[in-house]
């Protein structure tokens, strides 16, 4: 925090005012939006350029800075985008552009955000040219910045060096080129007297040559034809004895003969030959090839050297989507962390007594809003990336879809009471079982159900049907009476991004849900559709396959379920340790806690004074890091579990790290449960008193195990 707002956040004047405070408030706010945008836009991977209405650069960040050769000083305010792309990409740009809309279109800025400016997604490839003069090829997204009147106020365009995938393809069309320039150069050697092919009928007399053996036999086509075919071999019988392989094989290969020209010149080559039919599949004779024996080795090797180098291409592309994915989840667990803060301490604002004026509700409720959905989407991206790099696993077992329904259905019933929109769930008595990964057949039907609800009209209905289909097939319907989409959207419903022109809603939505959504089913083995009617409504559908599971599934409880009981009010005061190297989500615990006379918080900056401090003190929960500095959070979990004195202590995990593989193992190495940033205040106090009560109860049983 700059000094000035540090200074005045602390120590507030004597004569300050309430006017005085919610200014403090509002810098500190504004203070962590600009840190976290400060945070996006001063990456260095991607360029980021922001115009006004005109085209002319009003931001640009560090990317582009470090893609393009220029300070941020020597474009803003003087240049657009325009001016630093390859002009005659431009001009073939508009000339597309004035085609395709049949509106003309002059060369320049116009030409690069037109779809942008039209409501229409638009990515592009673009050649930028650098300061120095040099080029490089880019990927462009483009996005019209709007204001709340909807009226076009900038454009923002995000762009990525595609110099890498360029080369590979570059590389590819070489490899491509030699291969064929070598089949070319394979074929000029055939027809220069190193294969000679030719057809016989079944009794071995010459039906058809080609070039080359005319050329290995020093006969015409027509003096070859209607001729025995053994003739023209130094061993007849031997030539003779191949014919009769091949028809009783079916096939003969690497038949070494020697053949005799009508110079006298004789030729050692291998003869591969096959039987070959009609179409009423009756024998039409023989088909062969009398190749020299070297060529086969020869041709081996050079196949093996293209496959060589084909691999590497391919491992080229395999790193460069691993690097993605790494990239997203280091984005994620990096977002997550300036998240934490800034939707833990509004929770906390927002319940504060005494309650926020009204003004100070609403600001709340924006940043609440707003950090929300920044959640959603960085959520959504991140399953969107481990789908598209084949890192989801999935855990396929037989699911109830009735248990799954139930559960979907009482977690989106508030927000379609909210909207004025009942629901009808048709309750099969047949009990239905799926294979499928149940935490992700309910990511799915809660995506569809609350689109369902958001999209549909007060006073809607929403049903929920069930029919058996053919080849052990169940399809579950979510039939809507919202407004509908008509058939030219229907074909863009699940590109990435693509809202169909909702954005201007007051619904928000991230476009990528339904994506997810289909990709999720076909891993799965399942389809989805949807039929649409305007103004009568959709109905989504997902098709999975059934098993032949019969009865219902035990679900086993977790042992510390038992302890799920609300914390009785008891004068006993409980102990919460929290390592955490991070100033901003300690404060927030600190916060937290400050609310809750019956917990007393101990804090550690780094894993090994946590557990120095958990063996002095024997706290009843400790709260864990995982990214801690010095030894991690799941190194210290072990370290402490080795320890009799404090093994019984719940752990608890508080992460940013949401990736599911790093849930699975946190839960796998024994913390209590995993909890991941930013912070859910209900959830975050129903975990600590779920785990205060569990080691109640681990502490009562010890002390009754212990000898008197």
């Amino acid at each position: 925090m700059p000094k000035k707002v540090r200074d005045r956040a602390i120590l507030p004047p004597a004569a300050d005012t309430g006017e005085h405070i919610t200014e403090v408030m509002r810098q500190e706010a504004w203070f962590k939006n600009w840190t976290l945008q400060n945070a996006i836009f001063n990456s260095a991977n991607f360029s980021i350029i922001a115009t006004d209405e005109k085209g002319v650069i009003q931001i640009f960040n560090i990317g582009a800075e470090r893609m393009l050769g220029y300070a941020a000083f020597d474009v803003m305010n003087k240049v657009t985008p325009a001016d630093i792309s390859d002009p005659q990409e431009v001009t073939a740009r508009a000339k597309a552009l004035t085609d395709e809309f049949s509106k003309p279109l002059a060369p320049g800025f116009e030409a690069l955000v037109f779809k942008a400016s039209h409501g229409i997604e638009d990515i592009y490839e673009l050649t930028y040219i650098r300061r120095d003069g040099s080029r490089f090829p880019a990927v462009v997204s483009v996005t019209a910045l709007r204001n709340a009147q909807n009226t076009i106020i900038g454009y923002l365009l995000i762009g990525t060096d595609n110099t890498a995938r360029k080369q590979i393809e570059l590389e590819q069309k070489k490899l491509d080129q030699r291969l064929r320039d070598q089949q070319f150069y394979t074929r000029s050697l055939i027809e220069s007297n190193i294969d000679a092919l030719m057809a016989t009928d079944p009794s071995g007399i010459i039906t058809d040559v080609n070039h080359q053996m005319e050329s290995l036999t020093c006969c015409t086509r027509h003096e070859l034809i209607g001729m025995p075919f053994k003739n023209y071999f130094t061993d007849p019988r031997r030539a003779e004895k191949a014919i009769n392989l091949v028809l009783s094989e079916k096939k003969l290969t690497n038949y070494e003969l020697t053949a005799r020209a009508r110079n006298g010149k004789e030729t050692v080559v291998s003869f591969n030959a096959t039987t070959f039919y009609d179409s009423d599949r009756k024998l039409q004779g023989v088909f062969a090839a009398a190749r020299d024996i070297t060529e086969p080795k020869r041709v081996d090797q050079l196949l093996q050297e293209k496959n060589v180098e084909l691999e590497r291409a391919k491992s080229a592309a395999e790193k460069a989507n691993l690097a993605k994915s790494d990239f997203l989840s280091s984005m994620s667990h990096e977002l997550r962390t300036p998240l934490n803060a800034i939707l833990g301490f509004s929770q906390l604002m927002d319940s504060s007594s005494p309650q926020p004026t009204p003004a100070h509700k609403r600001s709340i409720d924006q940043i609440l809003k707003a950090g929300w959905y920044l959640l959603k989407l960085i959520n959504e991206i991140l399953d969107l990336a481990l789908i598209d790099s084949g890192k989801l696993s999935l855990s396929v077992e037989p699911v109830s879809l009735t248990e799954v329904l139930q559960e979907c259905e009482a977690m989106v019933e508030p927000q379609a009471r909210n909207n004025g929109v009942s629901m009808s769930f048709t309750h099969s008595k047949i009990p239905y079982f799926v294979n499928a990964d149940r935490m992700r057949v309910k990511q799915v039907f809660i995506n569809l159900l609350s689109n369902a609800i958001k999209y549909n009209q007060s006073g809607g209905t929403i049903d929920v049907e069930y029919t058996t289909r053919p080849s052990k097939l169940i399809r579950i319907s979510v039939r809507d009476t919202g407004m509908g989409l008509a058939p030219e959207k229907l074909s863009q419903l699940f590109q990435p991004f693509n809202r169909l022109g909702q954005e201007a809603m007051v619904e928000e939505g991230t476009g990528i849900g339904l994506v997810v959504c289909k990709r999720l089913v076909e891993l799965m083995g399942g389809v989805i559709g949807v039929e649409s009617t305007v103004g009568k409504g959709s109905i989504f559908w997902v098709e999975l396959n059934l098993t032949a599971v019969t009865q219902s599934l035990n679900d086993t409880a977790e042992p510390a379920m038992a302890a799920q009981t609300e914390v009785q009010g008891s004068a006993q005061l409980h102990t919460l340790l929290y390592v955490e190297d991070n100033p901003a989500s300690l404060m927030l615990v600190e916060d937290l806690m400050a609310r809750r006379t019956d917990i007393r918080l101990l804090s550690a900056r780094d894993g090994e004074s946590g557990i120095e401090i958990a063996r002095a003190s024997l706290p009843d929960v400790i709260l864990m890091d995982i990214n801690l500095s010095g030894i991690s959070g799941l190194k210290a979990l072990s370290i402490l579990a080795e320890d009799p004195a404090i093994a019984h202590i719940p752990v608890i995990a508080l992460s940013a790290n949401a990736m599911p593989r790093a849930v699975e193992k946190g839960l796998s190495a024994g913390f209590f449960r995993y909890l991941t940033k930013p912070i859910k205040v209900s959830e975050f106090m129903d975990t600590l008193d779920l785990a205060i009560k569990f080691a109640k109860t681990k502490t009562a049983i010890a002390a009754k195990k212990k000898p008197v």
